[in-house]
Protein backbone atom coordinates (compact mmCIF):
# COMPACT_ATOMS: atom_id res chain seq x y z
CA UNK A 1 0.00 0.00 0.00
CA UNK A 2 1.50 3.32 -1.18
CA UNK A 3 2.48 5.63 1.96
CA UNK A 4 0.20 8.70 2.28
CA UNK A 5 1.81 11.64 0.59
CA UNK A 6 2.41 14.52 2.36
CA UNK A 7 2.27 18.08 1.44
CA UNK A 8 5.53 20.62 2.63
CA UNK A 9 5.34 24.46 2.43
CA UNK A 10 8.46 25.94 0.76
CA UNK A 11 9.31 29.47 0.26
CA UNK A 12 11.72 31.54 -2.21
CA UNK A 13 14.70 33.02 -1.12
CA UNK A 14 15.75 35.67 -3.54
CA UNK A 15 19.50 35.05 -3.20
CA UNK A 16 20.97 31.16 -2.65
CA UNK A 17 24.83 30.55 -4.44
CA UNK A 18 25.66 27.54 -4.89
CA UNK A 19 28.24 26.10 -7.20
CA UNK A 20 28.89 29.25 -9.81
CA UNK A 21 25.39 30.12 -9.64
CA UNK A 22 23.55 32.66 -7.17
CA UNK A 23 20.09 32.53 -8.41
CA UNK A 24 16.29 32.74 -6.61
CA UNK A 25 15.76 29.31 -5.20
CA UNK A 26 12.79 27.73 -3.57
CA UNK A 27 13.46 26.40 0.01
CA UNK A 28 12.75 24.31 2.65
CA UNK A 29 14.64 22.58 5.78
CA UNK A 30 16.02 18.85 4.91
CA UNK A 31 14.47 17.95 8.71
CA UNK A 32 10.80 18.51 7.35
CA UNK A 33 10.96 15.86 4.84
CA UNK A 34 13.16 13.42 6.74
CA UNK A 35 10.36 14.04 9.63
CA UNK A 36 7.60 12.59 7.53
CA UNK A 37 9.75 10.03 6.11
CA UNK A 38 10.58 9.07 9.64
CA UNK A 39 6.95 9.15 10.42
CA UNK A 40 5.82 6.55 7.55
CA UNK A 41 4.93 9.17 5.29
CA UNK A 42 6.71 9.95 1.62
CA UNK A 43 6.77 13.86 1.51
CA UNK A 44 6.64 16.30 -1.63
CA UNK A 45 7.56 20.23 -1.94
CA UNK A 46 5.03 22.53 -2.56
CA UNK A 47 6.55 25.36 -3.89
CA UNK A 48 4.65 28.94 -3.76
CA UNK A 49 2.35 29.28 -6.26
CA UNK A 50 -1.17 31.61 -6.93
CA UNK A 51 -3.40 31.03 -4.12
CA UNK A 52 -6.34 30.21 -6.25
CA UNK A 53 -3.86 27.14 -7.18
CA UNK A 54 -4.10 25.58 -3.32
CA UNK A 55 -6.89 23.61 -3.79
CA UNK A 56 -5.66 22.22 -7.14
CA UNK A 57 -2.23 21.37 -5.72
CA UNK A 58 -4.08 19.69 -2.51
CA UNK A 59 -5.73 17.66 -4.61
CA UNK A 60 -2.73 15.58 -5.62
CA UNK A 61 -1.86 14.81 -1.36
CA UNK A 62 -3.28 13.60 1.49
CA UNK A 63 -1.86 15.75 4.15
CA UNK A 64 -0.02 19.34 4.83
CA UNK A 65 2.61 20.53 6.55
CA UNK A 66 3.01 24.11 6.83
CA UNK A 67 6.80 25.07 7.59
CA UNK A 68 8.74 27.18 10.24
CA UNK A 69 10.05 30.56 9.53
CA UNK A 70 9.51 34.27 9.76
CA UNK A 71 6.61 36.45 11.47
CA UNK A 72 3.55 36.31 9.88
CA UNK A 73 2.44 39.60 8.97
CA UNK A 74 0.42 41.59 12.16
CA UNK A 75 -1.44 42.98 8.98
CA UNK A 76 -2.87 39.64 8.58
CA UNK A 77 -4.68 39.89 11.87
CA UNK A 78 -5.46 43.57 11.71
CA UNK A 79 -2.86 44.62 14.58
CA UNK A 80 -0.32 47.30 14.37
CA UNK A 81 3.38 46.39 13.97
CA UNK A 82 5.53 46.17 16.98
CA UNK A 83 9.11 46.92 16.19
CA UNK A 84 10.11 43.57 17.43
CA UNK A 85 8.33 41.81 14.43
CA UNK A 86 10.38 40.90 10.87
CA UNK A 87 9.84 42.39 7.88
CA UNK A 88 6.47 41.48 5.99
CA UNK A 89 7.24 38.12 3.99
CA UNK A 90 3.94 38.88 1.42
CA UNK A 91 4.26 35.65 -1.09
CA UNK A 92 4.43 33.29 1.74
CA UNK A 93 1.86 34.69 3.88
CA UNK A 94 -0.44 34.70 1.20
CA UNK A 95 -0.09 31.00 -0.27
CA UNK A 96 0.51 29.52 3.12
CA UNK A 97 -3.17 31.11 3.89
CA UNK A 98 -4.21 29.62 1.03
CA UNK A 99 -3.01 26.21 1.42
CA UNK A 100 -4.27 26.26 5.30
CA UNK A 101 -8.05 27.11 3.92
CA UNK A 102 -8.53 24.96 1.00
CA UNK A 103 -6.76 22.33 3.45
CA UNK A 104 -9.27 22.81 6.01
CA UNK A 105 -11.93 23.40 3.21
CA UNK A 106 -11.21 19.64 1.74
CA UNK A 107 -10.90 18.46 5.88
CA UNK A 108 -7.31 17.17 5.09
CA UNK A 109 -5.10 16.37 7.50
CA UNK A 110 -2.89 19.49 8.99
CA UNK A 111 0.43 19.69 11.07
CA UNK A 112 1.33 23.38 11.44
CA UNK A 113 4.91 23.72 12.77
CA UNK A 114 6.78 26.65 14.57
CA UNK A 115 5.14 29.89 12.29
CA UNK A 116 3.00 27.16 10.40
CA UNK A 117 1.25 26.77 13.86
CA UNK A 118 0.56 30.67 14.34
CA UNK A 119 -0.27 30.98 10.49
CA UNK A 120 -3.28 28.41 11.77
CA UNK A 121 -4.00 30.43 14.64
CA UNK A 122 -4.33 33.62 12.11
CA UNK A 123 -6.30 31.75 9.25
CA UNK A 124 -8.70 31.01 11.51
CA UNK A 125 -9.46 34.46 12.80
CA UNK A 126 -6.87 34.39 15.79
CA UNK A 127 -4.10 36.82 16.71
CA UNK A 128 -0.92 36.74 18.01
CA UNK A 129 1.51 38.38 20.57
CA UNK A 130 4.27 39.79 18.63
CA UNK A 131 7.04 39.42 20.98
CA UNK A 132 7.50 37.21 24.20
CA UNK A 133 11.07 36.34 25.90
CA UNK A 134 12.74 33.08 26.56
CA UNK A 135 11.94 30.97 23.66
CA UNK A 136 14.95 31.68 21.98
CA UNK A 137 18.67 31.87 22.18
CA UNK A 138 19.07 34.08 19.48
CA UNK A 139 21.49 33.80 16.43
CA UNK A 140 20.00 30.51 15.15
CA UNK A 141 20.69 28.67 18.28
CA UNK A 142 17.44 26.39 19.35
CA UNK A 143 16.37 26.45 22.61
CA UNK A 144 15.10 23.01 24.29
CA UNK A 145 11.98 23.54 27.08
CA UNK A 146 9.58 21.71 28.88
CA UNK A 147 5.81 21.73 27.05
CA UNK A 148 3.13 20.20 28.89
CA UNK A 149 0.06 18.25 27.25
CA UNK A 150 -3.76 19.23 27.87
CA UNK A 151 -5.19 16.14 28.85
CA UNK A 152 -7.96 15.08 26.66
CA UNK A 153 -7.05 16.39 23.80
CA UNK A 154 -5.65 14.84 20.32
CA UNK A 155 -1.87 16.12 20.67
CA UNK A 156 -1.91 15.05 24.76
CA UNK A 157 -3.06 11.25 23.39
CA UNK A 158 -0.13 11.44 20.98
CA UNK A 159 2.50 12.73 23.87
CA UNK A 160 0.92 12.17 27.38
CA UNK A 161 4.02 13.08 29.27
CA UNK A 162 5.83 16.37 29.84
CA UNK A 163 8.72 16.73 27.09
CA UNK A 164 11.50 18.66 26.77
CA UNK A 165 11.26 20.19 22.69
CA UNK A 166 13.32 22.27 20.42
CA UNK A 167 12.00 25.49 20.29
CA UNK A 168 12.84 29.21 18.22
CA UNK A 169 10.44 31.35 18.49
CA UNK A 170 9.74 34.98 20.04
CA UNK A 171 6.37 35.78 19.01
CA UNK A 172 2.93 33.23 20.68
CA UNK A 173 -0.33 32.61 20.11
CA UNK A 174 -3.00 35.11 21.73
CA UNK A 175 -6.21 35.14 21.03
CA UNK A 176 -7.26 31.72 19.67
CA UNK A 177 -9.00 31.10 16.32
CA UNK A 178 -12.39 29.99 15.94
CA UNK A 179 -12.87 26.32 17.06
CA UNK A 180 -9.13 25.81 18.28
CA UNK A 181 -8.18 24.63 21.18
CA UNK A 182 -5.13 24.98 23.08
CA UNK A 183 -3.49 21.36 23.94
CA UNK A 184 0.28 22.18 25.23
CA UNK A 185 1.56 24.68 27.50
CA UNK A 186 5.22 25.84 28.24
CA UNK A 187 6.08 26.57 32.24
CA UNK A 188 5.39 30.22 31.70
CA UNK A 189 2.21 29.78 30.40
CA UNK A 190 3.18 30.34 26.97
CA UNK A 191 0.31 28.33 24.21
CA UNK A 192 2.72 25.54 22.69
CA UNK A 193 0.18 23.06 20.86
CA UNK A 194 -3.52 24.20 19.42
CA UNK A 195 -5.69 21.80 17.65
CA UNK A 196 -9.30 21.32 16.39
CA UNK A 197 -11.17 18.54 18.26
CA UNK A 198 -12.68 15.72 16.19
CA UNK A 199 -12.18 15.59 12.45
CA UNK A 200 -10.27 16.48 9.99
CA UNK A 201 -6.77 15.78 12.01
CA UNK A 202 -5.42 19.46 12.79
CA UNK A 203 -3.01 20.25 14.99
CA UNK A 204 -0.32 23.13 15.48
CA UNK A 205 2.44 23.31 17.67
CA UNK A 206 5.16 25.77 18.50
CA UNK A 207 7.99 23.85 18.42
CA UNK A 208 10.10 22.40 16.01
CA UNK A 209 9.75 18.79 16.21
CA UNK A 210 11.88 17.93 12.99
CA UNK A 211 14.76 19.34 14.60
CA UNK A 212 14.95 16.63 17.48
CA UNK A 213 14.14 12.96 17.54
CA UNK A 214 10.69 12.36 18.54
CA UNK A 215 8.45 11.50 15.58
CA UNK A 216 4.97 10.96 17.08
CA UNK A 217 2.88 14.26 16.48
CA UNK A 218 3.95 13.62 12.49
CA UNK A 219 3.45 10.24 12.82
CA UNK A 220 -0.04 11.10 14.08
CA UNK A 221 -0.92 13.34 10.90
CA UNK A 222 0.15 10.75 9.12
CA UNK A 223 -1.64 7.77 10.23
CA UNK A 224 -4.68 10.24 9.62
CA UNK A 225 -3.33 10.88 6.52
CA UNK A 226 -3.79 7.61 5.51
CA UNK A 227 -7.41 7.01 7.09
CA UNK A 228 -9.16 9.56 5.61
CA UNK A 229 -9.64 10.08 1.87
CA UNK A 230 -9.32 13.50 0.75
CA UNK A 231 -11.18 14.89 -2.19
CA UNK A 232 -10.06 18.73 -3.04
CA UNK A 233 -11.90 20.87 -5.35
Amino acid sequence: MPRPLIGISTYVEASTRYGVWDVPTVLTPTGYHRLVQAAGGAAVLLPPDEPEAAAEVLSRVDGLVIAGGPDVDPARYGAPRDPRTGPAATERDTWELALIRAALEADMPVLGICRGMQALNVALGGTLVQHIDGHSAGHGVMTWHPVTPVAGTRYGSLVPEESDVPTYHHQAVDRLGEGLVVSAHALDGTVEAIELPGEPWVVGVQWHPERGTDTRVMAGLVDAAGRVPVRVG
